[in-house]
């Protein structure tokens, strides 16, 4: 991903991009990637929603894929927690505050952080508990063994939804903050000759790669 000032991206892209070093990159890097898991979580939720809400009644009806279900409520929760690691220092529970969203956020914030430990737990099976029994004659003698599951329930709509919430109000002050630093980034290239921001290395754009205004 290349960034480049608004005017420049409306007109042409640029026909070299060097790759700055630096607080203001640092910053800015650190940004556009918990904006990214924040735009993961919400085309999880967008797929979660429709996953669970398929016609269960009917000619359409459509059984619960319980594993594409985890699958992707484990990636939402993953992904969104990670937007508040303390190493990338981009987002704290303060910022839910300036969510102004209705409800208790901060406990719901906590409760998705003992989800996420939960479903990506090394040690423990999220989906299923087992108790194992033995079959018992008349006579008092073990004749076989039971081993009884009791599957736990998968995430429900509500709680998507509710997370989709957070996760695009989020998004909202995460972008309101890559441009101010943006903005730095630009300053920063500003303060260097032609000759120094030629020496800088050349970032090599994919296809996908195009620069953000």
């Amino acid at each position: 991903m290349a960034d480049t000032n608004g005017d420049a991206a409306t007109a042409t892209a640029p026909s070299t991009v060097r790759r700055l070093e630096g607080p203001e990159a640092a910053e800015l890097a650190g940004l556009a990637a918990v904006f990214e898991d924040l735009q993961y979580v919400l085309r999880c939720c967008e797929h979660l929603v429709t996953a669970l809400n398929a016609p269960d009644t009917g000619p359409a009806r459509v059984d619960t894929d319980t594993a594409l279900v985890e699958a992707l409520w484990s990636g939402a929760l993953i992904g969104y927690v990670r937007c508040f690691s303390g190493r990338a220092a981009v987002l704290t529970e303060k910022d839910l505050e300036e969510l102004k969203l209705e409800g208790e956020v901060t406990d719901f914030h906590g409760m998705v952080k003992k989800l996420r430990d939960h479903y990506a737990s090394r040690h423990v099976n999220p989906r299923e508990s087992f108790v194992i029994g033995v079959a018992q004659a008349n006579d008092g003698k073990p004749t076989g063994v039971a081993v009884v599951s009791t599957p736990r329930p998968i995430v429900d709509d509500t709680t998507v939804r509710l997370l989709g919430r957070v996760a695009y109000g989020l998004s909202g002050l995460v972008d309101a903050r890559m441009q101010l630093a943006q903005n730095n980034v630009l300053g920063a290239a500003g303060q260097l000759s032609p000759t120094e921001l030629s020496k800088l290395p050349v970032v090599h754009l994919s296809e996908s790669g195009e620069p953000r205004s």
